[in-house]
């Protein structure tokens, strides 16, 4: 081997300046490990998150496990990295006492990944009207303030990372980061639910009027099967009368009517309890409500209470009927949970007064 101006000029390693790596061809790696978690550490730690009278922090970065790396070959650059993140933060309302304290988890930071597409999920410690609120806050803006400095981190890991890694041929200028692009493996991809159409003319982040709606409703039959039928994939289309996508578990996904609802599942309790972020997708980007189904199975029929959090002001009128007409009313007539003959099955497949009831049944239908 030999430099420039230094042996048989014939050698092909005088295309390179160290006399190493012809053409850039073989493997060559950088470990970014340690690199990447000081600086998301830097970028995460004592990050504020401060609107509409809430402020909030991220206080310490607890968990961070995983690595990176930088790669060569054949003059192309690949960065892998993965990473499990786990941060606190804590929070305060405008006029309360008290903070409010919680969790923010980051399960697969990597590259298979967008950042869009990555799962942060908020959780908090206590409960209350006030503890919800700032809970719903950190979902909806501060989770893309915290999706911001994972995009920071990316650029500065390639900008950091492609120095001298790729060295030039002779006469070629330095690789520079902006032509560096991430090639990624294939493994680990998340399906990628339908993109929504989201309302561009209000950015992110803009002071936003909310409201909340409250509505009961009354199904007659089991707690069980109103259930179901929001849960139950074959049900929700039949309802719906469309193409659904729904994984009904916790943080689970879904897109009903075409696109207009997505959300996700934050609480399932079967026969009991559904808690979901929800959104209308001309509903400002990234807003999402917090929606929850209490289900109460009473003696003679089923009694929905629906709270929505969280829903933009001048929306209001139109998601409350919506919910009627569209939800309410469409699981009624899909599945008869509006008729008196749905509680008189019920009556007749249970309970010791059924072949009473049945008796005087038929000879109503035969007077």
């Amino acid at each position: 081997m030999a430099k420039w101006g230094e042996g048989d000029p014939r050698w092909i390693v005088e295309e390179r300046p160290d006399a190493t790596n012809v053409n850039n061809w073989h493997w060559t790696e950088k470990n970014a490990g340690p690199w990447s978690k000081d600086r998301l550490k830097e970028l995460l730690t004592n990050l504020k998150i401060a609107q509409n009278g809430i402020d909030c922090k991220i206080i310490e970065v607890e968990k961070l496990e995983g690595d990176a790396s930088a790669n060569n070959r054949k003059g192309k650059l690949i960065f892998f990295y993965e990473w499990d993140i786990k941060l606190k933060w804590e929070g305060l309302l405008a006029g309360a006492a008290d903070k409010i304290k919680g969790e923010v988890h980051i399960p697969n930071l990597s590259e298979e990944n967008d950042i869009s597409e990555v799962d942060i999920t908020v959780t908090i410690k206590g409960s209350g009207d006030e503890a919800q609120r700032v809970k719903a806050f950190m979902h909806n803006v501060g989770r893309n303030e915290i999706r911001k400095q994972l995009k920071e981190y990316l650029r500065s890991l390639k900008e950091e990372y492609s120095k001298g890694l790729i060295l030039p041929k002779k006469g070629e200028a330095q690789v520079k980061p902006d032509n560096v692009s991430t090639i990624t493996s294939g493994f680990n991809k998340k399906v990628n639910m339908e993109p929504i159409v989201s309302n561009k003319n209000q950015p992110v982040g803009l002071k936003l009027d909310t409201k909340t709606i409250e509505l009961s409703e009354k199904f007659q039959c089991r707690a069980q099967e109103f259930y179901d039928a929001l849960t139950r994939i074959e049900m929700v289309t039949a309802f719906t009368q469309g193409h659904v996508k729904m994984e009904a578990e916790k943080g689970g996904k879904f897109v009903l009517f075409g696109g207009n609802i997505s959300g996700e599942f934050r609480e399932l309790v079967p026969g009991k309890k559904i808690v979901q972020y929800w959104r209308y997708k001309q509903w400002p980007d990234q807003h999402f409500s917090e929606v929850t189904f209490n289900i109460e199975e009473k003696e003679d029929h089923t009694l929905v209470q629906l709270r929505q959090e969280l829903v933009p002001a001048g929306e209001v009128e139109r998601t409350r009927d919506n919910w009627r007409r569209y939800y309410f009313d469409s699981i009624k007539r899909a599945f008869g949970f509006g008729t008196i003959l749905t509680l008189l099955r019920r009556i007749l497949t249970s309970g010791p007064m059924r072949f009473t009831i049945l008796f005087f049944v038929k000879i109503f239908m035969h007077l």
